[in-house]
């Protein structure tokens, strides 16, 4: 899912930016048909707003594979409990939902995983090896899965056991935490296989999720410190009277914010050479 040889970011839409309650009701086919039809290049669908996966599942790869278009599939369970004990059920459900997809990419979170939970990585890593599956870890929004400690201890675990996982960067879940985007980048880039883009505000209740142009974050600063040639997902809530137009206007903003990062890219580029 690297970016295609023509230098333009791919733009995803997580299916959980049209509001769950809407999701449910209408169903993930339904959205993935109107993102495409808005030009995104693909979609992340998500397993906490599947009502009946063996019949959602096939039914969104067949359309994305009709349109030559991409899927992640996203599971909202940990691979480690609370306890620090592997969940392999959790694991197998993702493999397996990621698979009748039609995927190759699936985004966990590392769940309650703890000093003892180090013995069972060798047991991911042989589940893994045996899959065409590549697994991403993303920063949640709780201290346990999504502080940049946790995270940093996770991967030295898996690196030492050889087993080399990638990343999805969610730009605006370090708020939650408490910690700075902009650190976590600097430390994790090399990481990065895929981009959530989310804007963020504080509100009384605390963060909510915005689109980024309404952001209190420096979110530009954030996506420049991030590899360019990884996909980007719009997780950020998209609402209105003509939710095809928004979703439109949207995806053509974020490939205009993706296309000005490129050219100052290859602009430095040059004038180092």
């Amino acid at each position: 899912m690297r970016t295609e040889a023509h230098g333009v970011t791919p733009v995803l839409i997580s299916l959980s930016a049209f509001g769950a309650s809407e999701v449910r009701r209408h169903g993930q086919l339904w959205f993935s048909e109107l993102s495409l039809a808005a030009g995104a290049d693909g979609v992340e669908v998500r397993s906490e707003l599947l009502t009946d996966p063996e019949r959602e599942l096939p039914a969104i790869a067949s359309a994305l594979r009709a349109a030559s278009k991409r899927a992640v599939y996203s599971s909202a369970e940990g691979l480690w409990r609370a306890d620090g004990e592997l969940d392999l059920p959790a694991l197998e459900r993702a493999l397996a939902a990621t698979q009748a997809l039609g995927s190759t990419r699936l985004k966990m979170s590392i769940g309650g995983f703890q000093r003892t939970s180090h013995v069972s990585l060798s047991t991911l890593q042989q589940r893994l090896s045996a899959s065409t599956i590549e697994l991403l870890i993303e920063n949640d929004q709780t201290p346990q899965a999504g502080s940049l400690g946790a995270l940093q201890d996770f991967f030295q675990a898996a690196d030492a056991q050889r087993l080399t996982l990638g990343m999805t960067f969610d730009i605006g879940n370090w708020h939650w935490t408490g910690e700075c985007p902009l650190q976590a980048a600097a430390t994790l880039a090399k990481r990065v296989r895929y981009v959530h883009c989310k804007g963020v505000q504080r509100l009384a209740k605390g963060w909510v999720a915005v689109a980024l142009a309404d952001s209190s974050a420096p979110w530009r600063a954030v996506l420049r410190a991030l590899p360019n040639d990884v996909p980007w997902a719009i997780e950020y809530p998209l609402q209105g009277d003509d939710l095809l137009a928004v979703t439109r206007c949207e995806i053509a903003q974020l490939r205009q914010v993706a296309a000005s990062m490129a050219q100052d890219s290859r602009g430095s580029l040059m004038r180092l050479s």
